[in-house]
């Protein structure tokens, strides 16, 4: 197996994990963020950090799509392949932040009163909705237009799927500013009907490179780089 088809393997695998694993998180811990200053039902808590052990995989696949993605991207700008990794961690800085407010929740709930407990308990809950707009929905937006241009002007990718990514990446963050001025709710048919372009994009992308690899020319330059390299070292 070629470098490049490790990295389209390795790259395709992760977008399938950021997938599952933002599902899982969401849907194990968002009973806990809903029952805001009232009492949380028996195993609550358990459920909650099993979806925060699923925002730990999510943080990690992340930062990994940008890491295993820059010796690719590098050959066709490198200025935008490390804007696309760096962007990649922030977005997985932001998940992290939101995934502590879940953890100090559930700590919260368990050592104090309901009374007590009111107030800061709304507040964490903020953060983690303010988080979950400014990462998976503004972050992601962008990093999904770069990604997807790069993918584009290469040919690393069908251009169909690459379009998907340039039509989702505005539209999501768009989304995500109509969220922060209260046009509708954050979970919303607006707002999933928002993402999906998105969603589509990953899933395509990831499919694409598990099954295909790489367009012609991520290779054509891939060989380029170690023609180049053999005679830089036949020089020496």
């Amino acid at each position: 197996m070629s470098p490049d088809r490790r990295s389209a393997v390795a790259v395709g695998s992760l977008f399938l994990l950021t997938e599952v694993a933002a599902i899982a998180g969401a849907v194990l811990y968002r009973p806990l963020l809903g029952a805001a200053g009232g009492r949380l039902a028996q195993g609550a808590d358990t459920r909650a950090l099993l979806g925060v052990l699923c925002e730990v995989v999510l943080v990690a696949a992340v930062a990994g799509t940008g890491a295993a993605l820059f010796p690719v991207l590098r050959r066709h700008g490198e200025g935008l392949a490390l804007g696309y990794a760096f962007g990649r961690l922030l977005e997985a800085a932001v998940i992290a932040l939101g995934t502590v407010a879940v953890l100090a929740l559930v700590t919260l709930r368990r050592d104090a009163g309901a009374q007590e407990a009111a107030g800061a308990d709304v507040a964490l809950a903020a953060v983690h909705d303010w988080t979950f707009l400014l990462g998976p929905n503004i972050a992601l937006g962008l990093n999904t237009v770069l990604l997807a241009y790069l993918a584009y002007r290469a040919r690393l990718v069908p251009r169909f799927i690459a379009v998907l990514g340039l039509i989702g990446g505005p539209l999501i963050c768009a989304s995500a500013v109509a969220v922060m001025f209260g046009v509708y709710a954050q979970l919303s048919v607006a707002g999933s009907a928002a993402a999906l372009p998105v969603f589509a994009w990953e899933l395509g992308l990831a499919g694409w490179l598990l099954v295909r690899g790489f367009g012609s020319e991520a290779g054509a330059a891939s060989r380029a780089d170690g023609e180049a390299a053999d005679a830089a070292s036949a020089r020496r």
